[in-house]
């Protein structure tokens, strides 16, 4: 029987756990650098690590998990936003954008998290590549459910609603830049509560405050229209 033969066995499934699992994690991280966030499927990651589909979904159960996994990021941020916007965590609708800066440093900077966040970051900035894959990553699983969890994906506007959480994100997505990459000293040195009070009412602005919405008319000859509110 040939080394590739052995491999596969029946079925396509490679034996024992850790090994099947680290096989698929290896497959998902070269689809996720090739392809991008959107472009990868389960369906391509199972071909390259020689597995059934089924199986990826036995061990990882979604693919923002599978990428969570493949990232080394302990946590999966849907379920971050959804656990801290539950209704018993829920704030009042005026302290949101407070309750969720604070979240998002409470995460960011755990240290399970921090390093592989800040490897991420860094990538981004400097690869291209690395940069569309975390934005879309980014888009699907954080601004996406955001839109859903603060009630921006019902607006009657969706071009609205993705420009408001879109503006979420620059803020979030600037504010762990300067504190974790490159380390603005009155940024690195404030405390979480001190830069949810800051930062916080900018969030909150940005969710249903009085803000300019740019008309940007219907899209080009062309240009394909994001199937859902989180491929902003």
């Amino acid at each position: 029987m040939s080394d590739h033969g052995r491999r596969r066995g029946r079925g396509g499934r490679r034996a024992g756990d850790s090994g099947t699992s680290e096989a698929i994690l290896v497959a998902a991280r070269g689809q996720f650098a090739d392809h991008g966030y959107y472009g990868a499927t389960i369906r391509g990651i199972a071909a390259v690590a020689e597995v059934d589909p089924a199986l990826i979904h036995h061990f990882y159960g979604t693919k923002e998990a599978l990428f969570s996994a493949a990232m080394r990021l302990p946590v999966v941020p849907s379920e971050v936003l959804t656990a801290a916007l539950a209704p018993e965590m829920r704030p009042a609708e005026g302290e949101l954008g407070e309750h969720l800066v604070r979240t998002a440093l409470s995460v960011w900077e755990s240290g399970q998290l921090k390093e592989t966040f800040v490897g991420l970051l860094r990538s981004a900035v400097t690869n291209e590549q690395a940069a569309i894959m975390l934005r879309e990553f980014i888009a699907d699983s954080i601004l996406g459910t955001l839109a859903r969890l603060t009630g921006l994906s019902d607006l009657g506007s969706r071009a609205e609603a993705e420009y408001r959480v879109a503006m979420v994100g620059t803020q979030m997505i600037g504010l762990a830049l300067a504190r974790l990459v490159f380390r603005f000293p009155a940024v690195a040195s404030a405390s979480v509560d001190e830069l949810a009070a800051t930062i916080g009412p900018t969030i909150q602005r940005y969710l249903n405050g009085d803000i300019a919405i740019p008309d940007h008319g219907p899209p080009a000859s062309g240009a394909r229209e994001p199937t859902n509110l989180s491929e902003l």
